[in-house]
Order: structure tokens, then sequence, then C-alpha cells
């Protein structure tokens, strides 16, 4: 008796293969970040990052203009600080003048049809490179006075026209304190996305090339998590962030932890954003430019792998081939 268990009869032509297909990427999908640096008519391409580049405000909005004519929804904007400008305290991030409030400020001035979230750290703009000030003994950060600090530069973000804030340090207690803050100053709108699961990871090293915001001594593995501890901490911190108010939350690195990815999906109710990070983005790109994978299926195998671990939207860098390769 033939066996009626046969699943290649659904691979075989490719209509057929799509009809069944469960998981589907769209531009819609997709968070694109943006470097924002000083100056007109700036453009430098990042040596780590082929195909990212640091952009000064103008060049950054005639960019996102066009990203959004191709159907992007949104974008996450880090800012690209000169050194000149940095200090211990980081005061350039609560400068209501700074580039990334200028971005914002230019998306909203030319209607630009994208959604504007911002990074909320301060480690693009301390002269130490870590994300907030430095406790007494300066050998980690302070948590209670940079939350303090993070307040005031969500709510420079917030008048300067961002929907959504997303505090990246890892700093305890910081969801609530912004939700109390933007609220108070007449934010109530504005929605908090936390990286409430963020870890110590070896994948952002060319971010912080592009952002100019590695630690000038020791690391972030103080306050981010540790890659060897369980999914139960991963849990207990998406469940703080919620209860403090987070509207979406954050899975980052993606690729290496699809298992939290996973876990955190079927644990919460609300939306849940992976980030594929500089490192995930250099390796896959590196190896296409040298002809050692088909760079289109590898980046689409990598995506869907997120998406079908659980992410609702993914921040990606590979915006130029994503508009190539998906439907609106």
């Amino acid at each position: 008796m033939q066996d009626p268990i046969h699943p290649r009869r659904l691979r075989g032509i490719m209509p057929l293969r799509q009809m069944v297909r469960r998981v589907t990427l769209r531009r819609g999908d997709f968070i694109l970040p943006v470097f924002a640096c000083e100056g007109t008519g700036v453009k430098r391409e990042v040596a780590s990052m082929p195909g990212v580049f640091q952009m000064s405000v103008d060049v950054a909005a005639d960019w996102l203009a066009e990203r959004a004519g191709e159907g992007f929804g949104a974008y996450i904007a880090f800012g690209v600080i000169a050194k000149e400008k940095k200090n211990p305290r980081g005061d350039e991030a609560l400068n209501p003048d700074n580039v990334v409030c200028r971005l914002l400020e230019e998306v909203g001035r030319r209607k630009i049809g994208m959604t504007s979230m911002t990074d909320l750290c301060f480690c693009e703009y301390t002269s130490h490179g870590h994300c907030g000030i430095l406790s007494g003994d300066a050998t980690t950060v302070a948590n209670d006075v940079t939350v303090d600090r993070l307040v005031k530069q969500a709510v420079n973000h917030a008048q300067a026209g961002a929907a959504v804030i997303a505090p990246s340090g890892m700093m305890d207690g910081t969801v609530g304190a912004l939700r109390g803050g933007l609220d108070a100053a007449g934010f109530g709108n504005v929605a908090i996305l936390s990286y409430a699961v963020k870890y110590a990871s070896a994948f952002y090293g060319p971010f912080r090339d592009a952002a100019d915001s590695a630690p000038e001594f020791g690391d972030r593995r103080a306050y981010q998590m540790d890659p060897a501890r369980g999914v139960e901490e991963a849990m207990l911190e998406v469940d703080l962030d919620i209860q403090q108010g987070a509207d979406m939350v954050m899975v980052k690195p993606a690729g290496p932890y699809l298992d939290i990815l996973r876990a955190v999906r079927q644990r919460v109710q609300v939306p849940v954003v992976a980030y594929q990070v500089s490192g995930e983005y250099s390796m896959l790109e590196a190896a296409a430019r040298a002809g050692w994978l088909d760079g289109d299926r590898a980046v689409l195998e990598s995506l869907l792998a997120i998406k079908r671990a659980g992410a609702d939207l993914i921040i990606s860098y590979f915006s130029q081939r994503l508009a190539k390769l998906l439907e609106r």
C-alpha cells in the first residue's frame, strides 16, 4: 500500500508553495534605523556597515521621504554627536536643538509619512560612551539619576515630534518614569517601545562605529543582560516593563535569540519588536558581497526566521534589499 503521507506534494510548483505559506513579510513590517549627524549635505558610509550611512538632517530627511514612497512605515533615529559636544554627563542629549530633535522636526515639517521613533539613551552623547551618569567611583552607571535625565530627553523628543520613544539603556524603572513624565508634560499619546530584553552582545560592534558610541573603558555587562542567563530573566524584564506602561517590547539582538523572542511572544499581549542588529547585518552583507552567500535569499531567510519566531515588527538595516524583494 502506498504511503498517503507525501509532504512534497505541496512543494512541487511555485504557485502552490506561495499559497500555503504562513509567514509573510511586507515593507510595513519594518522600522529603519537612521544615523543623524551634524552638518549639511553629509552622507558618510559606515566602514563596518557597507550600505549604511551617517547623514546630516537634510540628507536623512530626503532619504526617509524616498523610503516612505517605497512603502516603509517607520524609522528610529540615533544621534551621531560631534566629539566636542560630548561630556561625562551627556548634556547634548538634553539639548532641544540636537540633531535628533532637528530630524524629528524636519520630518514633521515635510509631512513625511513615516512614524517617528527615537532611541533613548546617553551612550551616543557621553564622552565615556556609557549609557548614563557614572556612579561615584566611575565604575558603572548610576541608575536613578540617569532615569531622571532620560525623562527630560524623552520630553524633548516628544516636543520635536516623536510618536514613539524607545528607551534602550536598560536602567531599572525607566518605563514607569517615562510614562509619568510624558503624561505630565502633555504627551500621553506618545507610545513607549521598551528595549525590554537587551543582551550584552558581541553583535553590536558595527553599530558603535555608526553611532560613535563605544565605551571608553570596560563594557556594559553591568546593566545589559547576560546571554548565559535563562529565559526567566527575559520574562521578568518584559513583565516589569509592561506593568510600568510599555506599549511594545523589544528583543535585541534578534537572530541569536529566537528562543527568547518566541517565549516573549507567547508571554505578552502587546506588540513584539525584534532588532536585527548591526553585527547580523554586517555578517550577511559582507558574505554576500564576497560571493559566499546568495545575499537576497540569505537576508529573506534570516528575516522570515525572526517573523516566524513571533516578531510583529523588525528593526533592520536592509532597506535597499527589502525595497527590491518585498511587496508593500
